[in-house]
């Protein structure tokens, strides 16, 4: 079965928030992805609330309840209590907990899970009471060590941070390389019984060879890459080109 695909809103959100205007519409732009075959959405609403806005969550949240309740809702972020508690209410099927400090424009690696594991642990166990699955941001070239310190945490996934593969998007020896070793490292997490996602900088053209690379691929989560298409292609056309992908 190909990975599901969530869309990620950030971008659209952040667009929106160039003006004092309710358009474009996370929940709009959302039901249309949704409609058009997405699996789930996506949110990052950081603390200074720059896209996501803390009162888009409510509104996702009965979007998917009213009219798509076979999707699901992902909320990530650095847990802080303010977040967990952001999350907690929200009631998602998917929380994904990055390292990302509140100032970063966005995720550009993973969790140090040797370093952070007692931490991670303890949000890991908060979040589990809400039901649902717990993911963990992880470096592309994650060890067997830091690959069981995240299991120790209690994480039902690991999403694998794609940045340095999408950045290959002019160089294919360095992309093989990248694939290399999100396989590796991906076949390492399943083998503990860790799910495992991928997220950063996927489009149409790579998307394809990762799905082959990592047969056993959950989910992806996608948000700028998509965004830029959809500007191109309409959100209803986007999605179905980046639903095809996936199928390798």
């Amino acid at each position: 079965m190909p990975a599901q695909l969530s869309v990620n809103l950030n971008a659209v959100a952040l667009l929106r928030n160039r003006r004092d205007l309710p358009w474009p519409s996370v929940t709009v732009l959302g039901r249309i992805a949704l409609a058009a075959g997405a699996h789930g959405l996506t949110v990052h609403p950081r603390p200074d609330q720059r896209h996501t806005r803390f009162s888009d969550l409510p509104d996702i949240r009965a979007l998917i309840d009213d009219e798509f309740p076979q999707a699901e809702f992902n909320i990530e972020g650095y847990p802080t209590d303010d977040f967990l508690a952001l999350a907690e209410a929200a009631e998602p099927e998917q929380i994904t907990l990055v390292p990302d400090d509140p100032e970063q424009p966005t995720s550009d690696h993973g969790w140090d899970f040797l370093a952070h594991r007692d931490m991670l642990k303890a949000k890991v166990a908060r979040l589990t009471k809400t039901g649902a699955r717990i993911s963990l941001f992880c470096d592309p070239d994650a060890s067997e060590e830091q690959l069981e310190a995240a299991k120790a945490t209690g994480a039902d996934r690991v999403e694998l941070y794609t940045g340095p593969y999408g950045a290959c998007h002019d160089d294919s020896a360095k992309a093989a390389r990248e694939l290399e070793r999100l396989g590796k490292t991906a076949g390492m997490a399943r083998a503990m019984g860790l799910g495992v996602n991928a997220g950063h900088d996927l489009t149409v053209a790579n998307l394809p060879a990762l799905a082959r690379a990592i047969p056993t691929l959950a989910e992806v989560s996608i948000g700028h890459g998509l965004a830029a298409d959809a500007l191109e292609h309409g959100m209803a056309g986007t999605v179905r080109r980046y639903l095809k992908a996936l199928q390798g």
